[in-house]
């Protein structure tokens, strides 16, 4: 019986093939998007569980009162380690000091490699559980010692054993491979950190940390810990919410501190702050595309259940035929699950397909290295249960209801479906040109919002910048090395500084006429050397640029025009600003630079000479008179010159810019492939739809021909049932579209306004894409000979 089963399955599909194809199309694209959706957003959900322990890890973190609003950091003292051991040590299991990730240049004998890098103290490797592969976990505890990724092993070592070997860091370090440690992966938050060395060596090459006159006041280090097996994170966060306002001076404690646990599970999805209230981050990002991947799988199925609903009703005559040879209800009602549960299983193993081929390219959208997981338990688990519930849902309409006809009424043909039997369909017609049109107008608003922020005014020329390490040997021959270049008509001017696409570091202490006693500040305050200004280009509002002519400006500050504002000053330039002990001439005013994200509002900024040995890059303007290519390849030919053993990078400041939108332009198009893959997914259930309906009213297409009606009136005919129910849906979609696109956009300070054309644009849109499918049907009917819809009657 179960063979026969199979067999009527195999010859309804065959017979039908133009709704077969639709059917098991609609679905497979469904399925397949929905698998990849559910491949993300378990990545999203996962990260950092590659760590054994990772629901007792936390970093350490501070909110503080500045400028008038409550800012977060995760910045820490160096002395935020030693403390909690001391005084809350019961507490934790490991308390762990690092530094902030960089570059180290590593070398072993003529290899140079750069890979990412960290100063971790001894207990960081059994926090995280590192696999080791050689060594043992203990390996930090030497403070010349190196630990090394398996990938930075084989490039420095090849397949000689690494383990005692002498590994140079930075050109002037030596130390001794004690471990090797399986990569980490992708979805972790040291997936970058490729070498791991002791912080007792950052200490000894930094001597400074032990010098400092206020070791609390300065935060430049981070600080992990690992809770014991009774500690509550909420519970210690309250114990040592005040050990750095304890620590600091009257002035320090202004700011008003107070030190929290973030827990390492909120790392990558909770790690957005505002006003000291932890707002979100990725979470939204997850959220959404779980609504759209379950959108885009309910329209498959609706898709799918639509079709067949519809197509089983020319079946009835086949159950009358079935019932009067002796067929029992629940033969037939197991015939009718055999074809739903066939067609949604078939369509799987082609999304499986799908999914494997599309897969690499879905990772480089995502910026992912997602792989299928062939031996995970839960995903087959899922897969089967959706499996389960669709063929269930698809067959449980024609299983329960046609199997229920009597066969003398079928039969006879004195059976009709009734007035109602399409109202279902038409209700799950709207739902998914619903989700369409939402997802059209959040692909347009997301596209907006990123565009809207890519034009908004930066402060300074990005064409043609190129940024450099600041090596020691180009600190020592700066003058030589900026006038040998401009010489060889490679650039136009060149000038050291802190990175122009970030902020490095703040200071506080500032004072000012009018200034509020009781107003913490905290600044940007960077370093730059002359011909700065000319080298960005920078808009100059008020005052003047520094200038070697004037030995005073050792002691000026340049602001920008947000600094302005938050002090209140009327006509800045001359007036005085006090830090400490020391007293600043604000010699300038420049338009606000955008350092930071370019969705917020500029921070009150401060520009001051230094000494080159306070910089760590040089800003570069190309010659515009000749190719970049030319210029960039003498800059090389100098620089090893000077630099023999450091490889020569650089990198263009525009395209530092541009990577502030990667995360917002990875989710436009993600979101635009998925709107285009939902609107398909409808477009072939309307097609099919449509196809149905005109086969059902072949005859009465015949009629009308026959008795005059034109093309014209045959297609609105045909046509407007479909242009009402879209409508429905654009009515529908557009102020749910609009509700949750104004609080996705609520997130940004700068931001679009949502105008009314977006949803004009995409309600008309989702019109012409209707007419488009359902009128190449109309036609097709309307044009039939009348002669062969009407001969056998």
């Amino acid at each position: 019986m179960i063979k026969n089963y199979f067999k009527t399955t195999w010859r309804n599909l065959v017979k039908s093939k133009g709704y077969s194809a639709i059917n098991i199309g609609g679905l497979t694209v469904g399925m397949a998007v929905a698998m990849l959706i559910g491949l993300w957003v378990y990545d999203e959900l996962t990260f950092n569980t590659y760590h054994k322990n990772y629901d007792r890890i936390a970093q350490v973190m501070q909110h503080a009162n500045f400028n008038g609003k409550i800012v977060t950091q995760n910045a820490n003292p160096a002395l935020m380690g030693p403390e909690l051991r001391a005084k809350y040590g019961n507490d934790f299991k490991y308390v762990v000091q690092a530094s902030w990730q960089y570059s180290p240049l590593l070398a072993v004998g003529d290899k140079r490699i750069t890979q990412g890098g960290i100063y971790f103290e001894e207990d960081a490797p059994e926090m995280l559980s590192l696999h080791m592969l050689k060594g043992t976990r203990a390996g930090l505890h030497d403070p010349h010692a190196i630990l090394l990724s398996a990938s930075v092993a084989e490039a420095l070592f090849g397949e000689s054993d690494p383990m005692g070997k002498t590994v140079t860091v930075d050109r002037n370090q030596e130390v001794k491979v004690t471990g090797v440690y399986e990569d980490l992966p992708n979805n972790s938050t040291f997936s970058k950190v490729k070498v791991i060395l002791p912080w007792s060596l950052w200490l000894i090459q930094n001597p400074w940390v032990n010098d400092m006159e206020k070791p609390w006041g300065s935060n430049f280090s981070q600080t992990y810990v690992q809770l014991t097996e009774q500690g509550d994170m909420d519970n210690i966060s309250q114990k040592i919410k005040t050990i750095k306002s304890d620590n600091v001076g009257k002035e320090e404690k202004q700011a008003r501190w107070v030190v929290f646990l973030q827990p390492m599970r909120k790392w990558n999805l909770y790690n957005e702050f505002r006003d000291g209230i932890n707002t979100g981050g990725s979470i939204q990002y997850v959220r959404l595309f779980g609504i759209i991947g379950s959108f885009v799988l309910l329209l498959a199925c609706i898709n799918f259940m639509n079709l067949s609903t519809a197509r089983s009703e020319k079946r009835a005559k086949e159950v009358g035929i079935h019932k009067t040879v002796g067929s029992h209800r629940l033969q037939l009602i197991g015939r009718f699950f055999t074809d739903s549960y066939v067609t949604v299983f078939f369509a799987f193993l082609l999304s499986l397909l799908l999914v494997a081929v599309f897969l690499p390219a879905f990772n480089e959208v995502a910026n992912k290295k997602i792989e299928l997981p062939w031996l995970n338990p839960l995903f087959w688990g899922v897969n089967l249960l959706f499996i389960f519930i669709t063929g269930l849902l698809a067959g449980s309409y024609p299983a329960f209801y046609l199997s229920s006809f009597q066969p003398l009424k079928v039969l006879k043909g004195t059976f009709k479906a009734g007035r109602f039997a399409s109202l279902p369909r038409k209700v799950l017609v709207i739902i998914q040109f619903t989700v369409s049109v939402m997802l059209i107008i959040g692909t347009i608003i997301v596209y907006q919002q990123i565009q809207h922020a890519k034009n908004r005014p930066v402060g300074y020329s990005k064409s043609g910048l190129i940024n450099l390490n600041f090596e020691d040997e180009l600190r020592k021959h700066f003058d030589a090395f900026r006038t040998e270049l401009k010489n060889s008509g490679a650039i136009e001017e060149m000038a050291g500084c802190v990175p122009i696409t970030g902020v490095w570091n703040t200071n506080g202490g500032f004072d000012w006429e009018g200034k509020d006693p009781d107003l913490a500040t905290d600044f940007p305050n960077n370093s730059v050397s002359y011909d700065f200004g000319k080298t960005v280009q920078w808009q100059i509002k008020a005052g003047r640029d520094f200038s070697r002519a004037m030995a005073t400006d050792s002691m000026a500050f340049i602001i920008n025009e947000s600094a302005v504002k938050f002090m209140g000053l009327k006509d800045p330039v001359g007036k005085i600003i006090r830090q400490r002990d020391k007293s600043y001439t604000i010699i300038g005013v420049v338009s606000d630079l955008l350092q930071e994200s370019p969705y917020f509002p500029a921070r009150p900024t401060l520009y001051h000479l230094d000494s080159y040995n306070d910089m760590v890059n040089l800003v570069v303007k190309l010659n515009p008179q000749q190719p970049a290519g030319q210029s960039i390849r003498t800059i090389e030919k100098v620089w090893k010159k000077y630099v023999n053993d450091v490889p020569f990078d650089y990198s263009f400041v525009d395209e530092l810019f541009a990577s502030k939108f990667n995360s917002e332009e990875r989710i436009g198009k993600l979101s635009s492939y998925f709107a285009v893959l939902a609107i398909f997914i409808s477009c072939l259930g309307l097609f099919g739809m449509a196809s149905f309906v005109a086969e059902q009213r072949t005859k009465e297409i015949g009629i009308r021909k026959v008795l005059g009606a034109s093309v014209s009136n045959l297609l609105r005919l045909l046509s407007k049932e479909f242009i009402l129910l879209v409508t429905t849906s654009c009515i529908i979609a557009v102020p749910i579209a609009w509700y949750y696109l104004s609080e996705w956009l609520s997130n940004y300070d700068y931001r679009i306004h949502i105008s009314w054309l977006v949803f004009f644009a995409a309600a008309v849109l989702a019109l012409v894409i209707t007419l488009l499918t359902v009128g190449f049907q109309a036609i097709k009917a309307a044009t039939t000979n009348p002669v062969k819809s009407l001969r056998n009657e």
